[in-house]
């Protein structure tokens, strides 16, 4: 009688290993259903707070709440076995102190089934990123474009174009190392800073809008799915899904009209 191979997850150790080996795949994925599909490839997923603009319309990430954050992460958990599954914490859950920041990631933690959270800021966070992981929260950090503080940056510019800065970047990279980051994403930043940084640490760090030299990249999914109809600039779009749908849309709003139900499709 054959016995079942139990899948196993990803886990945090796994992914801290990959550095300068085998590049990491990731992806962002908000639901259970895509979540499904992005784990047959992912090494791990992010539920990102780019949910709120993507899935709900905002302007920014700003409004993003810790309840909307475990929602989404709970159905992502759901629709997946083997990627570990990351969530952003979200703008005004962890900037406060690091007992604040230690009681709203447990929390997503223990409501999401998650592996890991990711933060957003270098030398001003380390000691937050610090107190977690001495405590038994994996932690993913963020620095460069920090979407989080993008009032504060003037908006979404790429950072490091000024090499007067790379040093304060490089800094915070060393930082949230030092304080036990397991990984590090770097979001739109000058390919020669991010390929710096990606030498320098010890951990691996994950592009999106960086370098080819980091360790791995992320995108947001419906970004290079072609949901979005204006990506970043450096999305490289791998399917037309917009297009697709508006097409199957179309299609059935003209059908209905026509009254061409599809009755006999409709018994239970």
């Amino acid at each position: 009688m054959s016995v079942p191979v139990k899948i196993r997850r990803t886990t945090v150790p796994q992914i801290r290993a990959r550095k300068g080996k085998e590049p990491i795949v990731s992806l962002t994925s908000y639901h259970a259903h895509t979540a499904a599909i992005v784990d047959k490839y992912a090494d791990f997923i992010l539920v990102g707070d780019s949910l709120g603009m993507v899935m709900h319309g905002m302007e920014s990430t700003i409004g993003v709440t810790l309840d909307l954050m475990i929602m989404h992460g709970a159905a992502v958990v759901r629709g997946t076995q083997r990627a570990l599954v990351v969530v952003d914490m979200p703008f005004g859950s962890y900037e406060e102190s690091p007992a604040v920041a230690f009681r709203n990631a447990a929390r997503v933690m223990k409501e999401t089934g998650c592996g890991a959270v990711k933060l957003e800021g270098g030398t001003r966070m380390a000691e937050t990123i610090r107190f977690l992981t001495e405590r038994g929260i994996p932690v993913m950090a963020h620095i460069g474009l920090t979407p989080q503080s993008s009032h504060v940056m003037g908006g979404f510019k790429t950072q490091g174009r000024d090499q007067a800065d790379w040093a304060k970047h490089e800094a915070d990279a060393v930082a949230v190392t030092e304080a036990g980051a397991f990984a590090l994403v770097l979001e739109g930043m000058v390919e020669p800073l991010a390929a710096k940084i990606s030498k320098q640490i010890e951990i691996p760090t994950i592009g999106i809008g960086a370098s080819a030299e980091c360790d791995g990249q992320i995108l947001v999914l419906e970004d290079m799915l072609g949901l979005n109809p204006t990506p970043p600039k450096f999305v490289k779009v791998y399917g037309d899904l917009g297009d697709g749908i508006e097409r199957a849309v179309k299609s059935y709003a003209q059908e209905v009209k026509s009254r061409v139900f599809p009755s006999d499709k409709n018994t239970y």
